[in-house]
């Protein structure tokens, strides 16, 4: 396991550093400059902010300084907020972004897996037609489309559930449901499959010839093997839950990371946009590496590592 996570730590950083260069000369290929759009601002005083954030400098003395400021994890201030650093509103937005997140990461793995067992239990059946409907609903239809149906359904129509902020638990059930849907599908249909397959094989009904109860069969036998492929796509799910709510923030007024990103791009703010970026990057790479272990850990067969 050791030199499993040693290597995997170093293809991380490579990874994270092909991700700060992309994003750093991507941002920097965009035609103009952040104060372009100052208009009240003269050509001296444009000169003078381009100094102080290094925009003058050739670009590669751009990179190497943007380098070292991120390994001291310094993202340095906001263009077009000035009085703010990156690293402010990251902690500001991000605990809430996580929060959301991960919130409906549960959501969606709970309810995923239950309507997955469900349906398998009852293949074929209504039950399982039923289950099977959501799924290909909850695919696809994209979480802003949701989104919008949520809150014109609970929040407008039937005035149930707050339509915006961030304030209440009440607030949280919209955007949550929203995030949730699609991934909550994904995981019921590979929960389904997966546990059709496993309850097929001898080991299954073995147990049930012992007399063991349905329920011990399902959870305790069953369950384990039939999670693999759902922890297989965990990396990627999350990946698109924490993506997705940048949308679903702006759409629900969440403070949270979203709201700072959007504004970033539509006003080029260059530290904004790479500091996000960088930072959920590295979320999702170290998300991905704890997948792996998982995967390690409920397959005991399934070697991380193999020594030469």
């Amino acid at each position: 396991m050791l030199p499993y996570i040693i290597k995997r730590l170093g293809s991380m950083a490579l990874t994270l550093l092909v991700i700060i260069t992309l994003t750093f000369f991507l941002m920097h290929s965009i035609p103009g400059s952040p104060f372009n759009e100052e208009r009240a601002t003269s050509e001296a005083v444009q000169k003078n902010l381009e100094s102080f954030y290094h925009l003058d400098e050739p670009l590669y003395v751009q990179y190497f300084l943007y380098l070292q400021s991120v390994v001291a994890f310094d993202f340095g201030p906001s263009i077009k907020k000035s009085s703010q650093t990156v690293n402010e509103m990251l902690g500001r937005g991000f605990p809430v972004s996580f929060e959301l997140g991960m919130v409906t990461l549960m959501v969606a793995i709970f309810s995923g897996i239950l309507l997955g067992i469900i349906a398998a239990l009852r293949h074929n059946g209504i039950i399982d037609y039923l289950a099977m409907t959501i799924a290909v609903v909850g695919i696809s239809v994209p979480n802003f489309v949701m989104a919008t149906l949520l809150i014109q359904q609970l929040a407008v129509t039937w005035q149930i559930l707050p339509v915006a902020t961030w304030t209440s638990p009440k607030h949280m059930v919209l955007p949550t449901l929203a995030l949730a849907t699609g991934p909550m599908a994904i995981i019921a249909r590979l929960t389904r499959a997966s546990m059709l397959e496993v309850l097929t094989q001898d080991y299954i009904r073995t147990a049930k010839a012992k007399g063991l109860s349905p329920v011990k069969i399902v959870f305790k036998h069953a369950l384990k093997n039939a999670l693999l492929p759902v922890v297989t796509i965990l990396g990627s799910l999350a990946a698109s839950i924490l993506t997705g709510t940048f949308v679903i923030e702006k759409i629900f007024a969440i403070p949270g990371m979203g709201k700072y990103f959007v504004e970033s791009i539509n006003q080029r703010d260059y530290p904004v946009i790479m500091g996000t970026t960088i930072f959920y990057s590295t979320v999702l790479v170290v998300m991905l590496f704890l997948v792996d272990l998982a995967y390690g850990i409920l397959d005991p067969r399934i070697k991380l590592y193999k020594w030469n």
